[in-house]
């Protein structure tokens, strides 16, 4: 009768090893945070439709303080309204969008929101472009329109859309507040000094630098990851030799 013994057992230790290597590779880089976007609804042409918002954190220092939205074709900064979100939040319309911020959210907290915005537009998906801002002055900008086939740890949050109903049609446009800062108060939330707004080199089109120390955490990261197998490997493959001498010796 056939009876696995430990050193057969030790033998199948670095199959289990590489499985999990090859699975901590697979998720390494796509386990990073990131801001997601829903409504229900959410089909083109649709009135006052309830978009939410949930900003993951990814900071263990500080919390959320801001959040600046650069809204897609065909909604403007006087389409959207204030709902709810973190105490003491408010909502200030900007050139390209809105900001939302207020009192940092506790440290290690996501940071979730909604607006209503009057009508969304003609289009099979929204991308809402997002700058995320910590008490620290540390800004993580989820503005990356992902291409089939790749992943980008910084993608903007995008909003799948329906097709327009039955004799839905376009509203005219809401006129964009004359200026760009107003304060929108919102009755469900109290409101209090808005934090100070991504300077221009926040601006998408100038966040390589940003995006790049990104990258690098994300390759330290996967370094991490591949010496911590690897140094279980070894530790595995030393205990398998051991038994391999044992199980002779006592043969």
């Amino acid at each position: 009768m056939f009876r696995a013994t430990p050193a057969r057992l030790y033998l199948r230790a670095p199959l289990v090893v590489s499985a999990a290597l090859a699975v901590s590779l697979a998720t390494a880089g796509s386990a990073v945070a990131h801001v997601e976007v829903e409504a229900k609804g959410a089909t083109a042409l649709a009135e006052n439709v309830e978009v939410s918002f949930t900003a993951e954190t990814e900071s263990a220092a500080a919390g959320i303080t801001r959040l600046e939205v650069i809204l897609p074709a065909g909604i403007g900064p006087g389409d959207v309204v204030y709902k709810s979100g973190p105490a003491g939040w408010e909502l200030t319309r900007t050139a390209r969008g809105y900001a939302v911020s207020g009192p940092a959210v506790a440290v290690g907290k996501d940071a979730a929101y909604a607006v209503v915005v009057r009508q969304l537009p003609e289009a099979r998906s929204l991308a809402f472009k997002t700058l995320q801002t910590y008490g620290d002055g540390r800004v993580d900008r989820w503005i990356e329109l992902e291409k089939a086939g790749a992943g980008h740890g910084n993608s903007a949050p995008v909003l799948e859309v329906g097709p327009a109903a039955p004799g839905a049609r376009p509203l005219a446009s809401a006129t964009t507040p004359p200026a760009a800062t107003t304060p929108v108060p919102s009755a469900s939330v109290t409101s209090a000094p808005a934090a100070q707004g991504a300077d221009a080199k926040d601006e998408p089109g100038n966040a390589g630098e940003e995006i790049r120390r990104k990258e690098a955490e994300s390759s330290s990261a996967v370094a991490k990851v591949i010496v911590g197998a690897v140094l279980l490997a070894l530790v595995l493959a030393g205990a398998v030799l051991w038994f391999r001498r044992r199980g002779g010796e006592e043969s």
